[in-house]
């Protein structure tokens, strides 16, 4: 079983703090994914673009999230557009020798 990273970027239209807000309550909903072991929130206000950074358990865990309701509330938010999203594998061992934080088998 392969740890995958899924990478979502997007443009927003209204004022950074506003979206914070409105996605805190998603918070919660992210973290009890099914195989998601951690989500990193991105923000850059200056070019109107946030995302995350997603480690999930495996492919299956990965793609069930991309195809499920909140992607879905996602992309019918009118101020969110330009939706990227990008899955790739974890190369475990290079990334325990530059300290990143997976570990096989193991949630952090």
């Amino acid at each position: 079983m392969s740890q995958k990273i899924l990478q979502i970027n997007y443009k927003f239209s209204i004022p950074s703090a506003d979206l914070e807000q409105a996605f805190l309550p998603a918070a919660p909903i992210i973290a009890d994914t099914p195989g998601l072991r951690w989500k990193i929130w991105l923000m850059n206000e200056a070019d109107s673009e946030a995302g995350g950074i997603y480690l999930f358990d495996d492919q299956a865990s990965a793609q069930a999230f991309l195809a499920g309701p909140l992607m879905t509330a996602m992309g019918t938010n009118p101020a969110v557009s330009n939706i990227s999203t990008k899955l790739f594998d974890v190369t475990e061992e290079h990334t325990a020798i530059t300290r990143g934080p997976v570990r096989v088998g193991e949630r952090v």
